[in-house]
């Protein structure tokens, strides 16, 4: 209930309103029936732009720390997330993509729409990073296709770490579905997987126009965070000397 009042009163007029969002592609996205859709992410404003413009209702599988906040704060934005279709998903751990693949199995078993970023993470430079497989697992596993999404400018909308977005215009494209009924069986396969997920990476990457990075975006992150630190702590031991 509190899902179409976020929708259709609060939320999306709003997100309407201040990102006058492009609609391309609508058509490929099934009135009925499981389907997942697979987007890059660019920023936080797309778990709710996307919602906000599709006809059907569609669940996102969303990090843990986003429903675990402490204090009221804390239980007023785990209760906003689950009323806008979210789905909390502890990324801890070396059972967390099996927690998330159970997850999205749950929606899918459903007829329902499931949302999903294969790169894992936001993006923090905005490139597009190389897929995670367990898209590929629930696609083969469920028999559903697949179809492809792009947000464009929702980067320069809400960079990383601004909480009040820009006015800038974005484009959310849609690309054809795409099928994977050959692999149907070979959920295990390793290299089916990584094939299946490059394929839908290849999708995303011709309706975004990114510049692609063939790793993974938190290895990338973490790398460079640590490069930071490094260098925040070479400068405290050998600050630098005034000029004169």
């Amino acid at each position: 209930m509190f899902y179409h009042v976020l929708k259709y009163v609060l939320l999306g007029p709003l997100l309407r309103l201040v990102f006058r969002p492009r609609i391309e592609g609508l058509e490929h996205v099934p009135s009925s029936g499981a389907a997942i859709v697979a987007g890059n992410h660019l920023s936080f404003s797309d778990h709710f732009l996307m919602p906000a413009i599709l006809k059907r209702r569609i669940t996102f599988l969303a990090k843990a720390e986003y429903f675990t906040g402490p204090g009221i704060k804390g239980r007023l934005t785990a209760a906003f997330f689950r009323s806008a279709g979210q789905i909390p998903v502890d990324r801890s751990g070396k059972d967390a993509g099996q927690a998330a693949i159970r997850e999205g199995l749950g929606v899918l078993v459903k007829d329902e729409l499931l949302g999903i970023y294969p790169e894992g993470t936001r993006s923090h430079d905005g490139r597009l990073y190389k897929g995670k497989v367990g898209v590929a697992v629930m696609a083969l596993k469920a028999g559903v296709p697949v179809i492809p999404c792009a947000m464009i400018g929702t980067f320069e909308a809400q960079p990383p770490g601004q909480r009040i977005p820009n006015i800038h215009p974005v484009v959310i494209r849609f690309g054809e579905p795409l099928e994977f009924s050959r692999y149907a069986g070979m959920e295990n396969e390793k290299a089916i997987l990584r094939a299946v997920t490059d394929e839908i990476m290849y999708a995303i990457l011709s309706l975004s126009e990114q510049e692609y990075v063939d790793r993974y975006a938190a290895e990338v992150k973490a790398e460079e965070t640590a490069a930071k630190a490094a260098e925040k702590a070479r400068n405290r031991a050998f600050p630098r000397l005034p000029r004169r």
